[in-house]
């Protein structure tokens, strides 16, 4: 019987579960797979001013019905914004014995700085980064830029040591800005491209660190440190105006949570995601590794059997600054694969290297080149797909989410460079590079507690073996299932000749859950609706 004599003839018994939901659902989904933005936003109030006085250029004006295209020129905005902006953590390390000097104090004064520098940086990305799910991003990050600027000009001017590391400290807490650009990147860019995007901002977020460096001690050799803080207030000036002109507006993501509520979630997260307390446990042993490297390198090639000079050591930095250059060409990797799988082959990567170092270091400074640019490259691609991962989980919480994932980053550096630097200085190198391995090797174990196709908030187990080592064209994780383009129904529920009976979301892709447990994406084209002969459904054509 068709559909229309159904209708003309209906039966006396109420319509199936399946029946009343489908036909619930099926003008939503109808009007956004025609591009049709939710009435919510088609009356929202577009923002014309930036903290309601300075204009946003109308191209910038966010507008639900024509939203903004990411573009290549916009991820590199956010690349070099990156670069320039976390530079202020970092200038100040080749310069701490111009600074004693120049302020007549000792040497374990001025050690002090780049400690409250970092410390301020922490504060910031604890009580700040989260506000990007918040308030409007665009005014935040602006806000945050200007205030680094305005408060790097009293570094060249003042004549205390003290209220040197006051300013320090302060620059470091709005020094956050690259880690609210990376969950808007993570926003504007299409799911299909969204580890590309966010591999690029973190590259110039690593590139900020050693150009910093390189930067201060060139400038400094040949005129005073002052005029390095001088640059660094023109540069961030600079940035400035090109965001402003650049970036475009996106309203606030959460209209109703409150600042106390930021953080309860950000606890609750870390109870009831074990994706997320996977990708924290990893960051903290593998950004251990790094820093325990980087800190330890000095020693090892100023030593024997090396013995460089300072000059030699120092342009073993190129060869993090090509690792960094590697970023677009990880980013398209990890698009094409399953965030987990990413994570796996990175961290069994990073073991390899590390068994280089711990065999051959020491004995051949060609294990110590690879170790360098194989632990750039392959860290960056950790990070990234943990990254990626894990802001599949809430869309709504992606501050929140890299705010705890940063905080984790932060305790791995300081574990690297405090646990690493006693084992190297008390046991020498091969057991400092043995503790790098066993870190990692920490890291794949915890990888390997839950499968790639485990249940959301499954701990450990492996529902669902390795079935899909890609991943769909249109989707970034097992738990973040969007449109590569628009917004379509997602859907839940047995799967039975194609046809979905229960919706959880009417913004995400249809998806199916497979008889073995694992999440599988269908066509990424778009869905039309149809009714069938026996029953009122959605099928795909």
């Amino acid at each position: 019987m068709s559909l229309t004599d159904r209708e003309a003839n209906p039966q006396n018994e109420p319509p199936s579960r399946a029946d009343s939901m489908t036909l619930a659902i099926a003008e939503p989904v109808q009007r956004m797979t025609n591009h049709d933005p939710p009435e919510d936003e088609i009356h929202e109030k577009i923002s014309t001013k930036d903290f309601g006085i300075i204009p946003i250029p109308k191209r910038l004006q966010h507008d639900p019905k024509n939203p903004h295209q990411w573009t290549l020129l916009l991820n590199i905005v956010f690349g070099l914004s990156s670069t320039f902006i976390v530079s202020n953590l970092y200038y100040c390390q080749p310069l701490l014995i111009q600074l004693a000097e120049s302020f007549e104090v000792s040497h374990d004064e001025v050690s002090r700085i780049p400690t409250l520098v970092q410390t301020g940086y922490a504060v910031g990305l604890l009580f700040i980064s989260p506000l990007g799910d918040l308030v409007p991003r665009r005014s935040l990050i602006l806000l945050l830029t200007a205030g680094a600027a305005s408060l790097s000009i009293g570094l060249p001017l003042t004549q205390s040591v003290t209220t040197f590391e006051v300013l320090e400290f302060l620059v470091g807490i709005f020094t956050v800005v690259p880690q609210i650009l990376m969950p808007l990147a993570a926003d504007l860019a299409p799911p299909h491209r969204r580890a590309s995007a966010l591999s690029i901002v973190l590259a110039g977020l690593l590139l900020g660190i050693l150009i910093a460096r390189v930067l201060a001690g060139i400038v400094a050799q040949f005129v005073s440190w002052r005029v390095v803080y001088w640059i660094a207030v023109g540069v961030q000036w600079l940035v400035l105006i090109m965001m402003w002109a650049t970036i475009p507006d996106y309203p606030r993501r959460n209209k109703d949570l409150t600042y106390p509520q930021v953080f309860v979630t950000m606890g609750k997260f870390l109870i009831t995601e074990p994706v997320l307390v996977q990708a924290v446990l990893i960051n903290i042993a593998s950004m251990g590794t790094f820093t325990n490297f980087w800190v330890t390198l000095t020693f090892l090639l100023g030593g024997p059997p090396y013995n460089f000079s300072t000059l030699g050591i120092g342009l073993f930095g190129l060869i993090g600054i090509a690792g960094v250059c590697c970023a677009p060409f990880t980013g398209r990797l990890v698009d094409t694969l399953h965030p987990y799988f990413s994570v796996l082959i990175s961290t069994i990567l990073l073991l390899i290297v590390w068994a280089i170092e711990t065999g051959a270091g020491g004995i051949t400074v060609a294990a110590v080149v690879i170790t360098c640019f194989g632990i750039d490259v392959f860290r960056q691609m950790q990070q990234v797909s943990l990254t990626n991962w894990v802001f599949g989980l809430e869309t709504d919480a992606r501050a929140r989410l890299n705010a705890i994932l940063l905080i984790s980053l932060f305790i791995g550096q300081v574990m690297g460079t405090s646990v690493g630097s006693l084992v190297f200085v008390n046991h020498g190198w091969r057991p400092a590079a043995g503790l790098g391995l066993g870190w990692e090797g920490f890291c794949l174990l915890v990888l390997l507690a839950r499968g790639p196709n485990a249940g959301r908030y499954t701990w450990i187990g492996w529902e669902g073996g390795w079935r899909r080592l890609r991943r769909p064209s249109n989707t970034t994780g097992p738990e973040d299932l969007e449109q590569a383009s628009n917004g379509i129904g997602r859907f839940e529920g047995p799967r039975k000749a194609g046809i979905f009976t229960r919706i959880i979301n009417p913004n995400h892709p249809i998806v199916s859950r497979g008889r073995l447990g694992g999440w599988r994406a269908r066509k990424s084209e778009p869905l039309e609706l149809r009714r069938t002969v026996t029953s009122r459904t959605l099928t795909f054509l």
